[in-house]
């Protein structure tokens, strides 16, 4: 018998998606969706880091000391470490203030896998930038210096694990310089739509040959029903197809010539993998896109509701990992 849920534990959840979304909406006017963003007090926060907790509990405790005992060099030592605690966040927020970052390419990627997505980070003025951070939490990210130059690319992963075009959620800049006592962070929304290709899936060897044509080929296949045209005769010929009225016409022996206008090129049929649900299959035609690649076999993709003529090469690739991947999601 399944025990029922606490109904404290579904309230708490509820508001936590209460005030997740009311922060969203609230990150979204002020700090709005574009390729290219420079960070401003509007979109910077900052507050003490567990360091300068611990510091300003440090004061705290001198300054007792100090006026318990009366002890003036505890209290200057009280008083110098307050006024680092007053200017450490003035050079903490500077550190970050005025970085401009712009969306460089964000490619493809595999369901399963990270997406390598590629930005600019510049810096506006001769002020030098240090140890900036930038990630989509909870994952780690790319570290950085803006010392020696104005400015420089990174690359940022994120992981994806469904297919389709996903919209990234926005990345988090942050930076604890210089001495780690503040942290400074934003939450930039760079637009970053990525679009995500089914994790392949052996399940079997190409299917050469297995799905039937249409017919239209240029390829033939010599032996099926279709007259083709004459040829010279040579000896082991089939006389069923010697061209007898031709030969009676006074004219050389030639032999009737018979082909097939049956497809010969490698087409990736949904109904292959019939039996299937879709995801698998899905991730079965992926596999097999890559394959026929790699093997550099002319192929074709067909789908309910599309066919991709047979072809090579990169772009054609990336049609056919397209199509699966936009293919329609199933409601579960």
């Amino acid at each position: 018998m399944g025990t029922a849920e606490h109904p404290r534990g579904t309230s708490l959840r509820g508001l936590q998606a209460r005030w997740r979304a009311l922060t969203t909406r609230w990150l979204e006017r002020r700090s709005p969706a574009a390729r290219q963003v420079t960070l401003s007090h509007r979109k910077l926060f900052i507050l003490p880091s567990r360091a300068g907790l611990g510091l300003l509990l440090v004061i705290l405790l001198l300054w007792l000391l100090g006026t318990n005992y009366e002890n003036n060099l505890v209290f200057a030592m009280a008083f110098l470490m307050a006024s680092l605690f007053a200017v450490l966040p003035v050079h903490t927020f500077a550190n970050l203030s005025g970085l401009n970052l712009r969306l460089l390419s964000a490619p493809p990627a595999f369901a399963g896998d990270f997406a390598r997505v590629r930005i600019a980070a510049g810096r506006i003025g001769r002020r030098q930038r240090e140890h900036i951070e930038i990630c989509w939490p909870p994952e780690e990210g790319a570290q950085f210096d803006l010392v020696d130059t104005e400015s420089r690319e990174i690359d940022v992963a994120l992981p994806v694990n469904r297919r389709g075009r996903i919209r990234a959620p926005r990345l988090r800049v942050q930076s604890r310089y210089p001495l780690g006592l503040f942290r400074c962070w934003s939450h930039v929304d760079l637009d970053i739509e990525i679009l995500v290709y089914p994790a392949p899936r052996d399940l079997g060897p190409l299917p050469l040959g297995a799905a039937p044509g249409e017919g239209d080929s240029p390829e033939r296949r010599r032996g099926g029903d279709d007259f083709a045209g004459l040829r010279p005769y040579q000896p082991g010929h089939s006389l069923r197809h010697v061209a007898w009225k031709h030969f009676a016409g006074g004219r050389d022996l030639h032999s009737k010539d018979y082909d097939s206008g049956a497809d010969t090129r490698l087409w990736l049929d949904w109904d292959l993998l019939a039996g299937r649900d879709v995801e698998t299959r899905l991730s079965g035609l992926c596999h097999w896109v890559l394959e026929a690649e790699r093997a550099q076999i002319p192929y074709g993709l067909r789908l309910p509701g599309s066919n991709l003529s047979p072809s090579l090469g990169e772009s054609h690739r990336q049609r056919a990992l397209a199509a699966l991947a936009e293919f329609p999601l199933q409601e579960v």
